[in-house]
């Protein structure tokens, strides 16, 4: 994909500001979560690794090396990963309580998504043996 570095490098952003945004709400207790504020539950604060695996991924997007790309997959997989899971345990109902799902739970998700899509299908050029020898 010719465009996939901006394309991660504008998904990572998504995922950092989404951290930010509401999350769930629990209108038993009356309180909104968000990524990096759990007020009182047992959640934490599961943005912080979101910020962890993004920063070096918007660092890593824009270069040209092999190595880089390959070390921003294992970012963006592990990212996934941790956003799938954020997933499954905020959104999961507990004891008949069962919280409101809010849009930054989503963006968080699917910014995960495209930041791997575009990790696997890097724009690099690799240069054929005729090169090499010129």
């Amino acid at each position: 994909m010719k465009y996939a570095h901006w394309v991660g490098l504008a998904a990572a952003l998504a995922v950092i500001i989404s951290c930010y945004l509401p999350w769930i709400e629990i209108p038993s207790i009356a309180k909104t979560l968000t990524g990096m504020d759990g007020q009182g539950t047992n959640f934490g604060r599961p943005g912080k690794l979101h910020i962890i695996f993004c920063i070096p991924a918007l660092i890593l997007f824009p270069l040209h090396k092999v190595w880089a790309k390959r070390t921003n997959w294992l970012l963006c997989a592990l990212g996934l990963a941790w956003a799938f899971r954020n997933f499954l345990i905020y959104a999961r109902c507990e004891m008949g309580i069962c919280p409101e799902r809010k849009y930054g739970l989503y963006l968080v998700l699917l910014g995960s998504v495209l930041m791997l899509v575009a990790a696997l299908f890097p724009d690099i050029r690799m240069k054929t043996k005729r090169e090499e020898i010129s």
